[in-house]
C-alpha cells in the first residue's frame, strides 16, 4: 500500500479554469473556509500526493482535470487582505486560522466525467463525493483514485 493520498479539490469553472492552471503549471487553492477541509490541508496533505480538480457549481458539475500537491499547507495569505473576497477579520497572522496549498498541473480531462455518471462507476459508491457533497477538499480512496486514473486516461 502507498503512502500516497488522494484528494478531490473543487473549484467554480468561472473562478478557476483548469485551461487556466494549464497555463500556470502551478496555482496556490486559496479561499477554503470550512475546517475540515482546512484541516486536510494543514495537517494531512503532503508533497507529491495526486489530486483531481473537480468543477462544482458548473453544468454539469464533474472532474477536470489531475494534479499533484506542490506545496504542503502554510498560512492562506487572502484571509489577511481586507480587499480579498476570502478576507477573514478574525483571522490572525500569529495564529492562522485558514490554510492553503499549492497544486501543480499533471492532466485536463478531454471530456469531464460528470458527477452523474461517477455516481454510477462500480467501486466508487462509496466515495466522500457522494456522502459530503458540499465539502470542497475530500479525501479519495487509493481504489477510487485508480478507477477514476482509468477513466481519465482512456476517454
Amino acid at each position: 500500500m502507498s503512502s500516497r493520498k488522494y484528494w478531490l479539490m473543487k473549484a467554480e469553472p468561472d473562478v478557476y479554469p483548469v485551461e487556466q492552471w494549464k497555463k500556470d503549471k502551478v496555482t496556490f487553492w486559496d479561499g477554503v473556509r470550512n475546517y475540515t477541509a482546512r484541516n486536510f490541508m494543514r495537517d494531512q496533505m503532503k508533497k507529491g500526493d495526486g489530486m483531481f480538480f473537480y468543477y462544482s457549481g458548473g453544468k454539469p458539475s464533474g472532474i477536470m482535470g489531475v494534479g499533484e500537491i506542490a506545496r504542503e499547507g502554510y498560512p492562506d495569505h487572502t484571509a489577511f487582505d481586507p480587499k480579498d473576497v476570502h478576507f477573514d477579520p478574525k483571522s490572525d497572522h500569529a495564529k492562522p486560522t485558514w490554510y492553503m496549498v499549492d497544486v501543480k498541473f499533471v492532466k485536463a480531462c478531454k471530456h469531464i466525467l460528470p458527477l452523474d455518471f461517477l455516481k454510477k462507476v462500480p467501486g466508487l459508491k462509496g466515495m466522500a463525493l457522494f456522502k459530503y457533497s458540499r465539502l470542497s477538499v475530500q479525501p479519495v480512496t487509493e481504489a477510487e483514485w485508480g478507477i477514476i486514473r482509468r477513466l481519465i486516461d482512456t476517454q
